[in-house]
């Protein structure tokens, strides 16, 4: 039998999404492994949040197989996603509502409802807790994106799926989401597969990386051997070096 270990948190096999005869996926397959902050790079129009929305199973894909934890997507979803929060574009929240009627309201619709009193936690975790009885549509972007952290950490997930979590953020929001994710990782081991295209503030975050283009794989692996590999000095090179400078394709 397998060591737990050895599982990796996700597994992608050679996923494939095919819509009006286009592969806006193609044959796309990586792992990711525990405590790891990976970073989900490409071009606009790339694949990269058609392949996040394959992984939470908000679409599904034409062939290829996701395992999350061992367990498949497909055919043992409730296991696979039960230890998965997830950011997939911007977070909606009920903006007459404060943080945490939000959150009481969330985990009422979960599948498997957390004590109330991790709703106080997570509000703590994401530095929320002195705002938690705000309205919503007081907040700023930045702390719209914390309290959709906070919604993703309800259920004690080892995995965590962010799309552009900061993207129109403030700086000092953008290092606030910066701190609590490099946090969440070393305190809690939660594994982070972040699609972003602020390649500079990822370099500062991800120890990994996967790259695509045009839904195909292009390069994978750890930040500092890619840098090696390919002979330059940040992620932004390594980036150009990898997909050249067409970054307006659209799938």
């Amino acid at each position: 039998m397998q060591n737990e270990n050895q599982v990796p948190v996700l597994e992608l096999k050679g996923i494939t999404k095919r819509v009006n005869k286009k592969n806006l996926v193609d044959n796309l397959g990586f792992n990711l492994n525990k405590g790891d902050i990976y970073g989900f790079l490409g071009p606009n129009g790339s694949g990269k949040t058609t392949t996040l929305r394959m992984i939470t199973q908000l679409v599904f894909p034409t062939s290829g197989e996701i395992l999350i934890n061992g367990y498949s997507v497909e055919k043992d979803h409730r296991k696979a996603l039960s230890t998965v929060g997830s950011i997939i574009e911007n977070p909606a929240f009920y903006l007459d509502l404060t943080a945490k009627e939000n959150l009481i309201l969330s985990n009422t619709l979960a599948d498997k409802p957390v004590k109330k009193s991790r709703i106080d936690e997570v509000l703590e975790i994401v530095r929320l807790s002195d705002a938690k009885n705000d309205k919503v549509k007081t907040f700023s972007l930045g702390m719209k994106q914390r309290l959709g952290l906070a919604n993703a950490l309800l259920c004690k997930p080892n995995l965590i799926i962010l799309d552009e979590p900061t993207n129109g953020v403030d700086p000092v929001g953008l290092r606030e989401m910066k701190v609590l994710i490099k946090d969440l990782a070393k305190r809690e081991n939660i594994t982070f597969l972040i699609s972003s295209h602020m390649l500079r503030e990822m370099q500062d975050l991800c120890n990994r990386v996967t790259i695509i283009q045009r839904g195909r794989l292009v390069e994978s692996g750890a930040v500092d051997e890619l840098l090696e590999k390919y002979q330059v000095n940040d992620l932004e090179d390594l980036f150009f070096a990898c997909v050249g400078d067409n970054q307006n394709e659209k799938n």
